[in-house]
């Protein structure tokens, strides 16, 4: 899909953007059925582990499915629309024309659960030597405004970066007293099934409980232009490069002087978002 001059103008104004009729009807249709393959495997655990990240009391009679970590690993069909003309032809536009594949998650948003997300920015979880970095939203349900959709603040990748520690713990949120003023410019990004969001890396977003009866799962792939390298983060460059979608392999990372701040000390044990911030709420 090719983006507009338009839509370009307002990802580089606001930091967001939403495009409609992205992923078609057979792929939806698979992934539902993945997804619902993975949920049943979610019971056979405990606790969280390398595959699945679930919530406090969860287990086969009451699932508490929060994320399947690492999803294009888990299923080729993951992998296959990550690296999708459909996507890729999107989103390698709006940085610079180049794109390697970063990492990717699905959040599941269970109906009636704790899965809410803090106000954060995912440059403090990664930051690199130029923030030409997004994320895609792959919408596998209607996101409403019921079901704890994805909120962004328009224009906050352009603003500052925010301390997502408290008492010095990286803590991957930021508490809402810190953002007075800005917290009424919020937008949801609703929209039907098979569309995607795209944020930019300094885009402030969080989500909300889903209050509404159904479980709203979000794929999200991240990418970044190839000459985005890494902040504070050991890799292996054949891999590295191995991940390359659009673009040729570089050594010169494009340097700039983009606001940071370096995502450490993080608290033992913490294996995912909704762990490190559960430290927003004990502070406050």
């Amino acid at each position: 899909m090719t983006l507009t001059a338009e839509q370009k103008a307002a990802y580089d104004r606001d930091g967001y953007l939403v495009v409609h009729d992205v992923v078609d009807a057979p792929t939806l249709a698979r992934l539902r059925m993945l997804i619902a393959d993975f949920r049943e495997r979610s019971r056979l655990v405990s606790r969280s582990d390398a595959t699945f990240d679930v919530g406090p009391g969860h287990s086969a009679e009451t699932p508490k499915l929060r994320r399947l970590k690492n999803p294009v690993a888990q299923h080729a069909e993951f992998d296959v629309l990550m690296r999708s003309d459909a996507i890729v032809d999107t989103v390698a536009p709006l940085m610079g024309g180049t794109a390697r594949f970063d990492h990717s998650k699905l959040n599941f948003k269970p109906a009636g659960g704790s899965a809410k997300i803090d106000w954060h920015q995912d440059w403090a979880f990664y930051p690199h030597t130029n923030d030409d970095l997004l994320a895609v939203g792959v919408m596998i349900e209607d996101c409403t405004p019921e079901n704890g959709p994805l909120m962004v603040i328009p224009g906050s990748h352009r603003g500052p970066v925010y301390d997502h520690h408290i008492n010095d713990l990286f803590v991957g949120g930021i508490p809402e007293a810190a953002l007075s003023g800005e917290l009424d410019k919020a937008v949801s990004l609703t929209a039907p099934a098979g569309s995607i969001s795209i944020h930019h890396v300094r885009t402030l977003h969080a989500s909300s409980d889903n209050v509404s009866g159904r479980e709203r799962p979000l794929l999200l792939y991240a990418y970044s232009a190839v000459d985005a390298f890494p902040v504070f983060a050991e890799y292996d460059i054949s891999e590295y490069d191995s991940r390359i979608l659009r673009g040729a392999p570089t050594r010169a990372p494009r340097a700039e002087a983009v606001p940071m701040r370096i995502p450490v000390p993080r608290q033992q044990g913490a294996d995912s978002i909704y762990d490190n911030q559960a430290g927003i709420a004990a502070a406050t």
